[in-house]
């Protein structure tokens, strides 16, 4: 005899074998065991969850002559039928490829005849939404008042597909899918009766790349078991499987979290020349990231995810080290970008340019502006010079208009009119140069500071509201400006940092004092029609 995948050779023949199910297990065996047997059923549920599976049990152990505690015994001339496929009274039916009126019209004749030596005729539909609407129509009467003798099994992935009259008239059973621990005992089972050995954490990945599919955590193990004739290590699993494994993954999210292309790119580099498939790479990097964002909302993660407790503590710590808002963006930049990778030519190529917008949230419009001064913090702790953005042309137009004819600050750019300010004392301009020279990437920023008045023990300094930017930054780096100030002034110093009021570049007063563009909000709110001026 050929060769028998695992998948078959493995399929499970009790109820007990069945795996991860143990809802619907009980509540089928219960069935079997009081004789309540309904005359239609619906399995649903995703790929490879036991669907088909349970509806041949089911269909065996109902028709089985001695049953034991509601499992089929393997031993009565009908489950031996029933297991060589030579018994007429189980019929399985493929609606992928009898989907019509006329395949309907058939079966719905056959079956008024009685079973030939089983107690029930059993019909299983697989792929049930594939029947067209008028099949599905054909079938209503029969599915509701069939013989006495015939039970109907509908299996399907899309329970939605099939009309709620459909629905209606079956017992439905939602099969979830199986967990990584329940994957890898199964597949230990498997290994142990066919004399094979694996390591733990090569069950694992094959369970996580299975996506909750026993069936398809089989298929995988057959591939990697036909790979080598020795013990089936992790490395030999990702090589076949395409995958980069969990370590390399969580080097990828420390890059991107560090904002660091070039350390992404390498790493996709090393990935791609180790024989990871870049999709399987994109997939993967998207669970990641998806885990990540459970970590920073729900903390342990351990059941969300099916990991283990220190890959949950190490997805917390990481999580920790950015933003909420910096890895919602992650994940919906390459969430979009999976379907992509399916028609694009060079797939690579698209996943380093995800890494490169990854780290550069300046240059995306749907960055936040938390998400980049993150970045920008990211890279003063390297040391890193960082130039203010370039303003855009209109911004550039409104802030010379604003800016023109103010007095020049002590850092060397403008500040907004009607502010008064004192003439900045040599010790604060020593300070600033030389904070310039020991901190060389906060120098750009020191540009738009500028000097107020000093009062007692606190120096009062502002940054124009065009250079928002370069507030938020001194703003996080005050204890380094505060030392310098102290170095200078040879005493303890304050910086008090602020912006000019709104006010000062709104305009004149209007009446009463009100500023002009306040009227105007007015007015614009309520109907100028409506608005009287009055002394």
């Amino acid at each position: 005899m050929s060769y028998q995948v695992l998948y078959r050779a493995w399929r499970p023949n009790t109820f007990s074998e069945i795996c991860g199910q143990d809802a619907i297990v009980r509540t089928l065996r219960r069935q079997v065991i009081t004789g309540h047997i309904a005359h239609a059923y619906l399995f649903c549920g995703s790929r490879g969850t036991g669907k088909t599976t349970a509806a041949k049990v089911f269909a065996r152990a109902i028709n089985c002559r001695h049953p034991v505690n509601g499992d089929p015994d393997g031993t009565c001339d009908i489950c031996k039928a029933l297991q060589a496929e030579t018994c007429m009274d189980v019929v399985e039916i493929d609606a992928a490829s009898n989907n019509s009126v006329d395949d309907v019209r058939d079966m719905s004749e056959h079956i008024q005849y009685p079973p030939s030596m089983a107690k029930y005729r059993v019909y299983i539909i697989d792929e049930a939404h594939m029947l067209s609407k008028a099949a599905l129509n054909a079938l209503l009467k029969t599915l509701e008042e069939p013989p006495r003798h015939a039970v109907f099994i509908l299996a399907t992935t899309e329970p939605q597909a099939l009309l709620a009259t459909t629905r209606s008239r079956c017992q439905r059973f939602d099969f979830r899918r199986i967990s990584v621990p329940v994957m890898v005992e199964r597949m230990h089972t498997v290994l142990k009766g066919i004399g094979r050995e694996a390591e733990e954490e090569a069950l694992h990945e094959i369970a996580r790349a299975a996506e909750g599919a026993l069936r398809d955590a089989l298929s995988l193990l057959d591939s990697c078991l036909a790979f080598t004739d020795g013990i089936l290590t992790l490395s030999l699993t990702q090589n076949v499987l395409g995958t980069a494994g969990r370590r390399t993954m969580f080097e990828f999210a420390d890059a991107l979290i560090d904002f660091d292309a070039g350390r992404a790119l390498r790493i996709i580099g090393e990935a791609a020349e180790g024989g990871s498939d870049p999709s399987v790479f994109l997939r993967d990097a998207t669970a990641h990231i998806r885990g990540l964002l459970l970590a920073a909302a729900a903390g342990d993660v351990t059941d969300l995810m099916d990991i283990t407790p220190e890959d949950a503590a190490r997805l917390s710590e990481q999580a920790g080290r950015t933003t909420q808002e910096h890895l919602s963006r992650l994940g919906e930049l390459f969430l979009q970008s999976e379907a992509d990778m399916k028609w694009i030519s060079r797939p690579r190529t698209l996943l380093e340019l995800l890494a490169v917008r990854a780290c550069h949230p300046e240059k995306e419009e749907a960055a936040g502006e938390n998400e980049r001064l993150e970045r920008i913090e990211k890279l003063l702790e390297k040391g890193v010079t960082v130039n203010a953005p370039a303003k855009p042309d209109k911004e550039k137009k409104t802030q010379g208009a604003a800016e023109k004819g103010a007095r020049p600050a002590a850092g060397g750019s403008s500040a907004e009119p009607g502010t008064p300010a004192d003439t900045p004392p040599e010790e604060y301009l020593n300070a600033i140069a030389a904070l310039k020279g020991s901190h060389p990437p906060l120098a750009p920023m020191l540009e738009h500071l500028r000097f107020l008045h000093l009062e007692g023990d606190t120096v009062t300094a502002e940054v124009s509201r065009s250079h928002s930017m370069a507030f938020r930054v001194l703003e996080r780096q005050k204890a380094a400006v505060e030392e310098a100030l102290a170095a200078a002034f040879g005493r303890p110093l304050k910086l008090n940092l602020c912006m000019p009021r709104a006010a000062a570049a709104q305009g004149k007063p209007g009446p009463s004092g009100i500023s002009r563009k306040s009227i105007e909000d007015v007015l614009d709110a309520f109907g100028r029609d409506k608005i009287k001026y009055t002394d």
